[in-house]
């Protein structure tokens, strides 16, 4: 730090605060420091800089899901389902010029205890955190601890604490307005799990609006948000329904699978059965057809889940606030 303030004509003391980024330094001395900086090569020591900082530099993006059959399949589907990836990086680029690292923390029910461990020794300064089923004591335990924290969907129940949602149930109207549209009556979905909140809320959506429009009691079938899930319930609806002529699927991954049911038993899209999902992941475009969709920014509402994490850790006390994201309709060749 003395090299870096001989070769910036500074004292140690600037060095220092542009080096912790305080506020209180003009833009030509901070400049004239990072020059010095990457003259000399100079490394902050990030535990001396922790030590005085009493920061991590690091949040935990921490994934809850309730139950896990098995190591494989659960770290598989974090891994390989689109939104769970598009999470990460909108959440990474927003991060990333705080000088702010991302921690993925996969967890389930039977492990709460070691995350809650984790995150009271103070290895991170902040907790993304998402929570898909209601009754997920984690967030609630999160909060107990007193530790900065953003919710990934509005959370049940009196939790004070900030989130980052879409409209969920004006999504799901999308799609049954698209479908009537395109003059379809004999309607049927797929939702995902009902315990899940954006499930219950895309299924009350579609409905409620198909209800307005003289059309109660639509078929539907609950699954799980995987493309097996979604292939298995459409196969079970087309069973139940083969007459119907237009399908809304709460998510991609699953619409995918759905797509694969109906041609499977004949039926040809869109000409005899019209498919909208939900997300406009990278699922929509492998789908054959391309899959018309309602979609969610997902990259752009982890950005906002990072940049008020940010917010609340640089200012503790900092009251709760909720961004609410407006989905959009995205037409392809399924409809």
């Amino acid at each position: 730090m003395d090299q870096v303030a001989a070769a910036a004509g500074v004292s140690r003391a600037t060095v220092s605060r542009v080096i912790n980024h305080a506020a209180n330094v003009a833009p030509e001395i901070r400049e004239a420091v990072q020059r010095a900086i990457t003259k000399t090569g100079y490394v902050p020591n990030v535990a001396a800089r922790s030590l005085v900082t009493r920061r991590s530099n690091s949040v935990a993006l921490v994934i809850s899901e309730p139950d896990r059959p098995d190591d494989h399949s659960f770290l598989n589907r974090i891994f390989t389902d689109p939104y769970f990836g598009r999470v990460t990086a909108g959440a990474t680029g927003a991060l990333r010029p705080h000088d702010v690292h991302l921690v993925v923390v996969p967890t389930d029910s039977a492990d709460h205890h070691q995350v809650v461990r984790y995150l009271r020794q103070g290895h991170v300064d902040g907790v993304l955190l998402i929570s898909s089923h209601g009754d997920d004591p984690l967030p609630g335990q999160v909060l107990a601890l007193g530790i900065p924290a953003v919710l990934s969907a509005r959370p049940p129940g009196p939790l004070q604490v900030s989130y980052v949602d879409v409209d969920q149930r004006l999504g799901a109207q999308l799609a049954a307005q698209h479908l009537l549209d395109r003059g379809r009556r004999r309607l049927a979905t797929i939702s995902g799990p009902l315990d899940i909140p954006a499930g219950a809320e895309r299924l009350d959506g579609f409905r409620a609006y198909l209800a307005a429009q003289g059309l109660p009691d639509v078929p539907a079938v609950v699954g799980d948000f995987t493309r097996a899930g979604g292939e298995a319930a459409a196969h079970r609806l087309l069973a139940d329904h083969p007459g119907l002529d237009g399908l809304f699927v709460a998510s991609d991954l699953m619409a995918e699978g759905a797509l694969r049911a109906v041609q499977d038993r004949g039926r040809r899209v869109p000409d005899e059965v019209a498919v909208v999902g939900f997300d406009d992941s990278s699922a929509a475009l492998e789908c054959r057809p391309p899959l018309t969709t309602v979609r969610q920014p997902v990259e752009e509402m982890a950005a906002e889940m990072a940049a008020l994490l940010i917010a609340h850790i640089d200012e503790p006390g900092r009251l709760p606030r909720s961004v609410i994201f407006q989905p959009t309709l995205v037409v392809r060749e399924s409809t």
